[in-house]
């Protein structure tokens, strides 16, 4: 990170424009525009004013999402008139959207459109496993079958059906068919361990489970039979359980299960499994937060909440359309694959990759994006940040034409990522626009992102989403621009949660969002929008490093002490009351992984590496920023989707116990939580 990034954080100092929007008149967002001056109410905006009409649509939700419904010619019946019923001035619960409208997410998805039938518009890659292509046909042909069998399996609407499956076409096809049903879904990556996968099943009770015997990540064959036996024999709601032979296409299934073959051994009649339109509001699927500090939450979404984002954001904020072929790299736990799976809506090629993103090197994916001709790819903030430290020059290693757009989430990418992607995927004769995007599961969507129509500047989020009302809020809940605050939406989105399943009086849900901030939505990260309309993740909020009175952002120590060659990872902690810091009571503590592996009995890091570190801290940011304590560690803890797990390692530092604090099987290497038990031992945290 520069010093002029540093600088421009505060507004003195405009970054480096890395992309500029053509504004040509081509994008789908342009065209909105126009559809807006064309309506009765002659709505007129300078498409190249995003800003403009970002105000506009959060100061006039109404009339915006009954736009988009109108422009996207989204599938449904009924009224949009009213489009949002108590809570215009004020994300309350309570605030209803399109009351007389129904609608299905499935029917708008299989609609496909700008495809014609005989194309090709799903597309299944894995480690281990020949392609699958679905053309438009097929893919209906298939859901049509699934929820034929789920109706024979005793399924009925607003019943749980579930997936213990890899990022794979089948767990899409169950998704559409129980969601054409009126039922509701939610699924589980393979690769939770089974009490993580408990935990998140009993609390919907499902009646019917799709899981497979295994798969393979890279090389590695993984075994999940004994798992799925487990989990089977905890979930006394299951009726049904549909084997998937995946890891093994000649695996039997376990006694008294059906198989994927059996669930669509039927072909209904003309008309006889057509989706069914539900309200608004009906339950579409649920999706479980990380479950690293207690149950999970399970986040219940709506079908035209879901519908009504994902096809604004991908149409209008992505640019996404029927040319395109969209990958993001997700498992089925995290909630861009959901996000993923909704490019059918605007009549993208969905294509779903399952297995290691590294296998057999970083550029794998890359090759991947160009030989499917891949035009949108998104993926993590640390596999660019990986990708990057390798020295990768992935327009060097694969014919990387087709690819316009790389997204990036699911951690702040720093300044030096977004010029790796400027300088190694994009090139002067092909600029790739990035985008930054950042959002939660909460939302199953991006609070900011990017547009067509918005430049990238280095370091930065280029906009705030369409009908996303965000705020950087200051110490006394007051909107502050050019200064760090916590990011809050005050306007209702269609995307926030109908509820959480089971919390029948609105409580837990209440309390997740609305009690620290009476009325608006408090997300618990730090946010800084800039005079230009940019914005600045630097972590979560409650994971703040307050350092002599000054708040300090996690990510940014993350972008300085993984930029160097000695290190993997890191993770820092400032525990209040342990030691002294240069401002008061606290300890500053990081935790390093070395690159090459190493991690000493007594945890002690080396003089060299503590000066390296040190310097690049101090030069690079402040002197506040020297750690008290530098440790060097086998493994640091982080979840399935790559996130890191900041605040229960503080809580397991401070003494709380390890299996309270964090879900181990939620982790991608479990043995992280005993390291900070071993550390906290070593320096007498607790």
């Amino acid at each position: 990170m520069s010093h002029a990034t540093v600088r421009s954080r505060l507004g003195r100092v405009t970054p480096d424009v890395l992309w500029t929007p053509p504004l040509d008149g081509t994008s789908r967002l342009e065209a909105f525009v126009r559809h807006l001056a064309d309506r009765p109410d002659g709505v007129r905006l300078d498409p190249g004013d995003y800003a403009g009409l970002h105000a506009w649509s959060v100061a006039e939700p109404d009339a915006f999402w009954r736009a988009v419904v109108e422009h996207l010619d989204l599938p449904a019946e009924g009224s949009t008139t009213p489009a949002l019923v108590d809570g215009a001035d004020a994300p309350v619960q309570g605030a209803t959207w399109f009351p007389d409208r129904r609608a299905s997410w499935a029917e708008a998805a299989l609609a496909v459109p700008g495809r014609a039938d005989d194309d090709v518009v799903v597309v299944g890659t894995s480690d281990g496993r020949d392609p699958v292509r679905l053309t438009a046909a097929e893919l209906r042909d298939q859901v049509a079958r699934a929820r034929l069998g789920l109706v024979r399996a005793g399924v009925r609407q607003d019943d749980v059906v579930a997936a213990y499956a890899p990022n794979v076409p089948e767990t899409l096809v169950l998704l559409l068919a129980a969601a054409g049903l009126g039922a509701v879904f939610c699924s589980c990556a393979p690769e939770f361990g089974t009490q993580s996968v408990v935990d998140r099943l009993q609390q919907v009770e499902p009646v019917l489970l799709l899981a497979v015997d295994g798969y393979a990540y890279g090389a590695k064959p993984v075994d999940r039979t004994a798992e799925v036996a487990a989990i089977r024999s905890a979930l006394p709601s299951l009726r049904t359980l549909v084997h998937l032979p995946y890891l093994d296409p000649a695996s039997p299934a376990p006694d008294g299960a059906s198989t994927w073959a059996d669930l669509l051994a039927d072909r209904p009649a003309p008309g006889e499994a057509e989706p069914v339109r539900v309200p608004f509001d009906h339950p579409l699927y649920v999706l479980f937060s990380s479950g690293t500090t207690g149950l999970p939450k399970p986040i219940v979404h709506g079908h035209g909440g879901i519908t009504l984002e994902h096809a604004k954001s991908l149409a209008l904020q992505q640019d996404l359309g029927p040319d395109d072929v969209f990958c993001w790299f997700s498992t089925t736990g995290w909630m861009m694959w959901n996000y993923l799976v909704s490019g059918l809506l605007v009549g993208a090629t969905v294509h779903l990759h399952d297995g290691n993103p590294a296998h057999p090197d970083l550029g794998a994916m890359w090759r991947l994006v160009a030989e499917h001709g891949v035009t949108v790819f998104g993926t993590s903030a640390p596999f660019l940040m990986s990708c990057r430290k390798e020295g990768l020059v992935p327009r060097e290693l694969a014919d990387l034409s087709r690819l316009r757009e790389v997204g990036s989430t699911g951690a702040p990418l720093p300044e030096e990522g977004f010029r790796w992607v400027h300088d190694a995927i994009g090139s002067p004769d092909h600029p790739v626009h990035l985008a930054s995007i950042s959002g939660g599961t909460d939302v199953c969507s991006a609070f900011v992102g990017a547009a067509p129509t918005v430049p990238v500047w280095a370091g930065e989020i280029s906009c705030r989403s369409l009908g996303c009302a965000v705020e950087a809020y200051d110490e006394q809940h007051r909107p502050v621009v050019g200064s760090l605050g916590e990011l809050v939406v005050t306007r209702p989105m269609p995307s926030m949660p109908v509820g959480f399943f089971g919390d029948d009086d609105g409580s837990r849900y209440r309390a997740a969002y609305f009690e620290d901030i009476p009325g608006v939505w408090r997300h618990g990260d730090w946010i800084t929008v800039t005079e230009r309309g940019s914005c600045v993740i630097t972590g979560r909020s409650d994971a703040t490093l307050n350092r002599g009175g000054v708040r300090l952002g996690t990510s940014e120590f993350y972008a300085v002490v993984e930029s160097l060659d000695a290190v993997k990872d890191s993770l820092v902690v400032h525990l209040e009351g342990r030691g002294e810091d240069a401002g008061g009571a606290g300890r500053l503590l990081l935790l390093v992984v070395r690159a090459d592996g190493q991690a000493p009995d007594d945890l002690a890091a080396d003089d060299d590496l503590r000066r390296e570190v040190a310097t690049a801290l101090r030069s690079r940011l402040s002197p506040r920023h020297v750690p008290d304590d530098l440790v060097v560690v086998p493994a640091l803890p982080r979840t399935l989707s790559g996130k890191k797990l900041e605040v229960p390692a503080k809580k397991i530092l401070l003494g709380a116990d390890p299996e309270v604090a964090a879900s181990a099987g939620a982790l991608t290497d479990p043995s992280a939580l005993d390291v900070l038990v071993t550390v906290r031992e070593r320096l007498g945290t607790a």
